[in-house]
């Protein structure tokens, strides 16, 4: 029984990762991918201001991660706009939701369980990304984990790697919010994936790819449905990063707090300096006595 349950396991996770992205999953990536654009401050009056940088930014969030990923492999950053379909249907999706009549497919697509169908659809498409990307950077550096990881880490994240990029191209600049300073939630979760990808790819992890995209897709759809549907910005990893960093990183407060003590009581020992009316009146004092 147990071996059966295995074996009909393993057939769907196989027929799962033989299901293609294109156009369903795709769809619901650009999507999210969109809509997460049009609720950036002054996106919409950006639109309405200049329609090619809309377009551009757009782009970007649908396929920033295929930009940055060939740059970093060498090969040429605008390779994927050669597929026309998938443009044409990112183009189609960031004209309904910016320029449809009384916002009507922004406020269907919007409508929290429709949206919850396209985050999960989302997220089928990233792990696969990760999973294509560790593969392309097998096919080129066989004994590159480093580089396997950082294409299926870039693959994943998309837009969040390059969003100072795309925040220039809507003349706003805010250095603040660079994601290599305060990871979210899907790019840590991009590079955890590629670490574990990596490792199957490198047959250090037994098991299978397609059980891997299988179970991780599932975890992935699990937690950004419940963010979302929580409107929750709570990082999972919280409490797994808050035990393992200080063991291994040690804690940054108390070294701040025992290198400020140490500064205080260096400067402690010296004699506090005169106020300015404490000399005022020492000199005020010598010329009575001159004069006398």
């Amino acid at each position: 029984m147990e071996l059966a349950g295995a074996l009909q396991l393993g057939e769907l996770a196989a027929a799962f990762a033989r299901v293609p992205v294109f156009p369903l999953f795709d769809l619901g990536y650009f999507i999210v991918s969109i809509l997460y654009l049009k609720q950036e401050p002054g996106a919409v009056e950006m639109s309405h201001q200049s329609p090619v940088a809309s377009w551009l930014c757009a782009m970007l969030h649908c396929f920033g991660s295929y930009i940055l990923a060939d740059m970093l492999l060498g090969e040429a950053p605008i390779d994927y706009f050669s597929n026309n379909s998938s443009v044409l249907l990112a183009t189609a999706v960031w004209y309904l939701i910016f320029f449809c009549p009384m916002n009507l497919f922004y406020k269907c697509v919007s409508f929290l369980p429709v949206k919850l169908i396209f985050v999960a659809m989302k997220e089928v498409v990233r792990v696969r990304k990760i999973a294509v990307g560790i593969h392309h950077a097998h096919h080129h550096y066989h004994h590159g984990w480093f580089i396997m990881v950082v294409t299926g880490w870039v693959k994943g994240s998309g837009i969040t790697l390059v969003s100072n990029f795309e925040q220039l191209l809507r003349g706003v600049w805010k250095p603040e919010t660079n994601e290599i300073l305060h990871m979210t939630f899907p790019t840590k979760a991009s590079l955890y994936g590629a670490i574990l990808f990596t490792l199957q790819q490198t047959h250090w992890l037994p098991i299978s790819k397609a059980n891997l995209i299988f179970f991780f897709t599932m975890f992935m759809i699990a937690c950004k449905v419940f963010m979302t549907a929580t409107h929750s910005h709570t990082l999972l990893f919280a409490p797994i990063e808050g035990f393992i960093c200080p063991v291994l990183f040690g804690s940054v407060s108390s070294g701040h707090n025992s290198h400020h003590d140490h500064y205080e009581d260096s400067h402690d020992t010296s004699p506090p300096a005169k106020s300015k009316e404490e000399l005022n009146e020492g000199t005020r004092k010598r010329k009575v006595k001159k004069a006398e």
